[in-house]
Order: structure tokens, then C-alpha cells, then sequence
């Protein structure tokens, strides 16, 4: 079969890498235009070790951009991590069809930030699906899902590097020798069951002192490490990575800093004591908490707001 590969970062190069090395005939990647700096996408870079022809559109509605496409003679087209917006008749060219990856079990969680609102939504479990995009947002029969439990301590980086993106990789390997063998299967999405949540950013990362442990705890796992849950020191936002939860009670307002050691910053939430291993403000980098507050002066006694 003839595959191009549509995606980005070191997802969708990972996937390109594991096609060739398969042995699959990639005979095309698309990918994001270089960025600032001449600063190019891991797959592109890919692409070019193994001389495969690289596409980098700045939108995909020209004509001549799939004008070219289409000359590539697609078997199969490979979305693997895709941000732009694809319009439909991309899909129809290919004589097996196009799929695509996305890292929740459709139709929960549609949308560019599944892995951080199904943390944040308090998910027990989650997974990956493989399906035949249709031009709507992650809608489209389902190919095959992979299902996985959230740890307790899981945050959005470590369930997509750890496992969504090791599983992924093999799910597409997995749904492209269904799709040679004839045994692909088109499963309609049960729209009953359908969300839909926006980009997971600072209007959902702000947070709300006063909801319950649990929940203020799975906003900051499911904002690590982007776009990082914030509170307020001062006029900047300091952003939360590496927390921990326990179970505390204490009559102090949430919000105060309970102490500042090794372990992190101690911060009083409703319920529980907040710990805080890594933080960054507005003007500095990502550093352990025990040394912001060394620089910042940030005391015991203090709330954040």
C-alpha cells in the first residue's frame, strides 16, 4: 500500500519511523510549516533522514495542496497527531481510506485536549481510538479501541508519554493489518454517550480555591505539564507540576502555605494539604518549590490567591 503520514511532534514521528521500518510504502509527510527560528517538526526531520518527500501546508483548504496530494495515488492516509483542520474530501481520496489516532475512547472526550480533561474530570479510566475521520471533530466510525486505567498520581504528561503514545504507535500498526486483511471494522460512535470539551488553557487552569481536594488536585495533574494549573502570588501566576494529595484537616484558609521543604510547597486546600513539588511564575522558569521560595520570598503563613 502506498501511506502518507499526516501529524506531528515526536508522535507522528515515532509513527513514520515504525511504517518504514515495517517495511510500509510512505510515500508522503505532511507536517506543520518550519517555526520560528528555521525550527523544524520531528517528523520532517524524519521524513528527510529516510528521503521521503515532506508537505508542510499552511492550510490544507488550497486547492493546489490537494491538488498534490491526490497525485501521491494514497492507499492509505495516517493521521497521526494532527492540529489542522483537514477537510473532508482528503479522506476520500485514498482507495483504503483514511484513520486516525486520538487518545480518549470516542465519543468521550472529543476535542484537542482529551488526555487532560479526562483527568481532570476525575476519569478512572481511558484509552485510545483508531477511527475513520469523516470531517467532523473526532467523529467518524470507530476502527478499534484500547483501553487503560488513570493512576492516582497520573498526570497528562505521564499517561500520554508512558503509555497513550507507546500504545498508540502500536494500535495504528494494529489497524493497518486489519485494513490489508479486510477485517477493518467502521463502528458508528454512539453520540449518546458523545463530549466535547475546549482546548484545556488558562481559562481552565485557574484555580478555584474553594472546590473540594479532589477536584482542585485532578485540575493541577490534568494541567501537567501543559498549560500548568496557577494560582496567584502576588500579581503573577505561579503554576503547579509534581503535586501530591493528602488527606488533612486544618482550620486554616485554602490557599496558605503550610510550609516549604524538600518535598515541596504544602498548601491547605479543602480537605487536604496540597503538596507541590515543581513550580514556575509569569517571570522565570520551572524550578523545585523549596527554591522559588528561597528566591521569591514566598513564607509560611502566607495564602495564595
Amino acid at each position: 500500500m502506498r501511506v502518507v503520514v499526516i501529524g506531528q511532534a515526536a508522535f507522528g514521528a515515532k509513527v513514520f519511523e515504525t511504517l518504514v521500518e515495517r517495511g510500509e510504502d510512505v510515500v508522503a509527510a505532511y507536517t506543520l510549516p518550519d517555526g520560528p527560528g528555521g525550527r523544524t517538526d520531528p517528523l520532517k526531520d524524519a521524513a528527510v533522514a529516510r528521503g521521503v518527500v515532506v508537505h508542510q501546508p499552511k492550510t490544507y483548504r488550497d486547492d493546489e495542496v490537494f491538488a498534490a496530494y491526490r497525485s501521491l495515488q494514497p492507499d492509505l492516509t495516517v493521521m497521526a497527531f494532527v492540529t489542522p483542520i483537514i477537510p473532508e474530501r482528503f479522506f476520500q481520496v485514498p482507495t483504503r481510506g483514511a484513520i486516525n489516532y486520538h487518545p480518549s475512547l470516542l465519543p468521550r472526550h472529543r476535542g484537542a485536549s482529551a488526555i487532560n480533561w479526562a483527568i481532570i474530570m476525575g476519569d478512572t479510566r481511558t484509552g485510545l481510538t483508531i477511527f475513520w475521520p469523516d470531517g467532523g471533530i473526532d467523529t467518524g466510525p470507530i476502527l478499534l479501541q484500547k483501553e487503560l486505567e488513570i493512576g492516582p498520581e497520573d498526570t497528562t504528561g505521564a499517561l500520554y508519554f508512558d503509555k497513550l503514545f507507546p500504545m498508540g504507535v502500536d494500535a495504528i500498526v494494529e489497524s493497518i493489518e486489519l485494513i490489508k486483511q479486510g477485517r477493518a471494522p467502521k463502528l458508528p460512535q454512539d453520540e449518546a454517550g458523545a463530549t466535547y470539551e475546549p482546548p484545556c488553557d488558562d481559562r481552565a487552569a485557574r484555580i478555584d480555591w474553594t472546590k473540594p481536594a479532589p477536584e482542585l488536585y485532578n485540575l493541577v495533574r490534568g494541567c501537567d505539564p501543559q498549560p500548568g494549573a496557577f494560582g496567584l502570588f502576588g500579581e503573577e501566576r505561579l503554576r503547579f507540576y509534581g503535586a501530591r494529595l493528602k488527606d488533612e484537616a486544618t482550620d486554616k484558609p485554602v490557599g496558605t502555605v503550610l510550609g516549604v521543604d524538600d518535598n515541596g510547597l504544602h498548601l491547605v486546600v479543602r480537605g487536604g494539604r496540597l503538596i507541590v513539588g515543581k513550580v514556575k511564575s509569569d517571570t522565570g522558569k520551572k524550578m523545585a518549590a523549596e527554591q522559588f521560595a528561597a528566591q521569591s520570598g514566598l513564607k509560611v503563613g502566607e495564602r495564595l490567591g
